[in-house]
């Protein structure tokens, strides 16, 4: 059977290309790959198979039009871009809130003009935490949303962005019917198919280089960006998925993270953290289980850090 035609926006980030490579390797044959402008495809039209079935469309997420084009014909989005700085954004409204939320809703508007069965949002866990009020003792799962005024209080943007973009994507749903589901993942890593260095892979790569940073607000776990993909596009081919779905390998302290890398790679002077990163954190292995009972099963953290370790070194980052 012939598979749909699908748009990834965001296509050559780090982890809209995985869902690329994902959907070559799964047979898909007619992709839009939707690109912020002046940005670099090459990498996206050298992956194994992928010739002739990757179209590029430039598309700047303010512009409606230009993302209209880039939907057109589709029967399934991946929205996958949105903002994300290694450096404090100087203008956040206009930088990363705008944006985030205007792009989610001309991607939206656009996926109903042309009948998508279906979008599946790019979230975060930025959507589920920082949340004060949360219990202290129950682990942090689907219901949870992300304080805007615990984060406009703190100055932290990238969660204000990615939480506004999300309701305003459940309320476009929900006034027009447009079928969406949002994926949550955790701290992403594995292998950069992409020539620059994205911020979830920074993450690992500044503890390596010492960093004493504990992620305190931005922090649950990890996740392969392999598994990550593999969900995506799970979620869109699977109807009965519905709703928000959170991707993680576990939730655990920062501080535990730090001191796995630190066991894998002795040869770093990686900080040792002697409290809780994240005061508070209830741990839980099967944080993600609303995804396991679909079918996914998660690579292990281990094997995510190694491979993105080798990754670094091969780029020229380590």
């Amino acid at each position: 059977m012939a598979k749909e035609t699908v748009c990834v926006t965001g296509a050559n980030g780090f982890i809209g290309s995985w869902i690329i490579r994902t959907l070559v390797e799964k047979g898909y044959t007619k992709i839009h790959a939707s690109i912020y402008p002046g940005s670099d495809p090459t990498h996206l039209l050298n992956l194994p198979g992928s010739e002739s079935k990757i179209k590029i469309f430039e598309a700047d997420l303010l512009d409606s039009d230009a993302i209209s084009r880039a939907i057109d014909g589709c029967t399934g989005v991946f929205h996958v871009a949105s903002p994300c700085t290694l450096d404090p954004p100087v203008n956040p409204e206009k930088e990363l809130v705008e944006p985030a939320v205007k792009g989610t809703i001309n991607v939206l508007e656009a996926a109903k003009r042309f009948n998508v069965r279906r979008v599946v949002i790019t979230s975060s866990i930025s959507a589920l935490v920082p949340n004060p009020s949360w219990p202290g003792s129950v682990p942090v799962d689907e219901s949870s949303w992300t304080d805007l005024e615990y984060c406009k209080s703190m100055q932290k943007w990238y969660p204000i962005s990615k939480t506004l973009a999300e309701k305003a994507a459940w309320e476009f749903s929900e006034k027009h019917g447009t079928n969406i589901v949002t994926i949550h993942p955790s701290t992403c890593l594995g292998p950069l198919l992409q020539p620059n260095l994205n911020a979830s892979c920074a993450v690992l790569l500044q503890l390596l280089q010492g960093s004493t940073e504990t992620q305190e607000y931005h922090w649950l776990g990890v996740v392969h960006v392999r598994d990550v993909a593999k969900g995506q596009v799970m979620l869109f081919e699977k109807p009965e998925a519905s709703g928000r779905f959170l991707c993680t390998n576990g939730i655990y302290q920062f501080s535990e993270f730090a001191a796995l890398v630190s066991k894998l790679f002795p040869e770093f002077s990686i900080h040792k953290f002697d409290k809780e990163t994240q005061p508070g954190l209830t741990s839980c292995d099967d944080a993600a289980k609303r995804l396991i009972e679909l079918g996914l099963n998660f690579t292990d953290v281990e094997d995510a850090v190694k491979e993105t370790v080798q990754s670094l070194k091969d780029k020229g980052f380590l």
